[in-house]
C-alpha cells in the first residue's frame, strides 16, 4: 500500500490549562491512520493519553 504525506495540526495538554499547539508531517496510507500515528507519537514522546491531545486539520500533502 502507498504512502502519502501528511500534515496534521492540533495541540496537545502541557500542563493544567496551558495547550501547546504543534504542526507534524507524516506518512501514512490514509487520513485515519494518519490521525492514530499522531496520538502515537505525541502520546509516547509526551505520555500522554488521547483525552490530552487535540486533531484540529489532517490535510494530505501533495507533491514531493
Amino acid at each position: 500500500m502507498e504512502e502519502k504525506k501528511f500534515e496534521v495540526k492540533g495541540s496537545y495538554q502541557e500542563k493544567r490549562d496551558f495547550w501547546k499547539p504543534y504542526a507534524k508531517v507524516l506518512s501514512a496510507p490514509n487520513k485515519e491512520q494518519a490521525e492514530e500515528r499522531i496520538y502515537t507519537v505525541i502520546g509516547s514522546k509526551h505520555r500522554l493519553t488521547r483525552a490530552y491531545i487535540r486533531i484540529e486539520s489532517v490535510s494530505e500533502i501533495s507533491g514531493e
